[in-house]
């Protein structure tokens, strides 16, 4: 005859309870222990990295406001480049706390399946002794025991099972849940560190743009303020013969363009294609029907950003061309742009830019980053232009007719379709 008293019992749930309790080694918690201070460690850099990069940035918009001279752009670039070698060390760190992140979330992982194997087990083995239990007749049942009372503590033992198999079931469902939590932020952890390894290879693109500009800038003037002067003098008048080419071959072109094709006035139709909004000119002449593109008046919005600043996508499209007229020697002016198609019919342009990351046919969701802002074409400093265009009105072409920048691949547009972008961008 088996006796099954209550001390049975409670020795099967004390081993059950310290297999749940006990599951996970001490050198895992260690191990969770020394990734959390290490990813703290990373977001301490991070913080120190981002305030250092702040104060470059400011200091490049103070000298970017002094007299334009040789030496204040030798400062911009040497002050840039600090910033962007900067910028490569923070995305780095961001890159190596991904990793940590990754890991922790891996171990956490790890330690919750061995939580939910335990409980598993756990409530196995107390549903087996109760069914043990309960297949036993009442006779044999009491022939067990020697007394009364040693039944009734094992049935009030038996309601304690029944109460933590129960228990353990909620916890079950807590931990698997918890499981699936932690699964998905693995993953979305995993997509970011994809980025920041994507957006690493863009920073050491700007670093290598950055320095070619001081190079260049140094072979033009020969390190003289005189060279420097000429320089600058021959740049703007190019520039203005350019743009007085450009204005007569648009305003010949004729091209239809539907009004209704493209939205009513409305703010916030497009967003800021920069984090930090500075406005540094606006679009086209006023006149009695508005800001309008005339010759002689600026075509899109230009705004204040160092080199190497985001540059993001104002509405979700697809990029219809990318191009550098600089490889055109003389051509003042886009340099390296980029052009989206959005569905609403507006079109937009992104010039000056330092490094293009978008590519001909992607699609584009508004903010995503298509490039990086920079100094090329004509430019008297680091920022962005952006164009709004009637989609209808805006092809690319080569621009074989030019005398400045022949055979240059850009955007081209009838004068009708160059729109003010401040009629569909956010309020200031």
């Amino acid at each position: 005859m088996r006796i099954r008293t209550s001390y049975s019992i409670f020795f099967v749930l004390l081993s059950v309870f310290t297999s749940l309790f006990f599951a996970s080694p001490v050198f895992a918690q260690n191990k969770v222990e020394e990734l959390q201070n290490k990813i703290e460690e990373r977001n301490n850099q991070i913080k120190a990295l981002e305030a250092e990069i702040n104060l470059y940035n400011k200091e490049v918009d103070r000298v970017g406001k002094e007299a334009k001279t040789l030496q204040n752009t030798i400062k911009t670039l040497d002050l840039t480049q600090k910033k962007v070698d900067t910028d490569l060390v923070l995305t780095e760190r961001k890159i190596s706390k991904s990793s940590l992140t990754i890991d922790e979330l891996g171990n956490n992982i790890k330690t919750t399946g061995q939580q939910i194997d335990s409980n598993t087990e756990a409530i196995r083995n107390l549903i087996n002794q109760i069914y043990q239990e309960e297949v036993d007749t009442p006779v044999e049942v009491f022939l067990q025991y020697k007394t009364f009372t040693d039944m009734w503590d094992n049935l009030d033992t038996l309601k304690q099972v029944q109460k933590q198999i129960k228990f353990k079931t909620d916890d079950l469902v807590s931990l698997k849940n918890n499981l699936a939590d932690k699964k998905t932020k693995t993953e979305a952890e995993k997509e970011r560190l994809k980025l920041l390894q994507d957006n690493l290879e863009d920073k050491k693109k700007i670093v290598e743009y950055n320095k070619q500009e001081k190079a260049k800038v140094l072979a033009q003037t020969k390190n003289t303020e005189a060279a420097y002067k000429t320089l600058l003098q021959q740049k703007e008048a190019q520039k203005a013969a350019f743009e007085k080419e450009l204005f007569e071959y648009e305003s010949q072109l004729k091209i239809f363009i539907d009004p209704t094709s493209i939205p009513k006035s409305r703010a916030g139709i497009l967003s800021w294609p920069l984090d930090k909004v500075i406005i540094t000119q606006r679009f086209g002449k006023t006149s009695a029907s508005g800001r309008l593109y005339v010759s002689g008046s600026h075509n899109g919005v230009d705004f204040g950003a160092s080199v190497g600043t985001p540059v993001k996508s104002v509405l979700n499209g697809v990029v219809v061309g990318t191009g550098n007229t600089d490889l055109v020697r003389g051509c003042y002016s886009f340099g390296k742009w980029v052009l989206i198609r959005h569905p609403n019919g507006l079109s937009t342009v992104y010039g000056h830019l330092s490094v293009i990351k978008a590519v001909e046919g992607q699609n584009v969701s508004t903010g995503d980053i298509i490039g990086y802002s920079g100094n090329t074409g004509y430019s008297t400093g680091p920022h962005l232009h952006l164009g709004v265009y009637a989609s209808q009105g805006i092809r690319i072409e080569n621009h074989v007719n030019s005398r400045a920048c022949k055979s240059a691949k850009m955007p081209i547009a009838d004068v009708k379709a160059y729109l003010d972008p401040f009629e569909y961008l956010p309020e200031l």
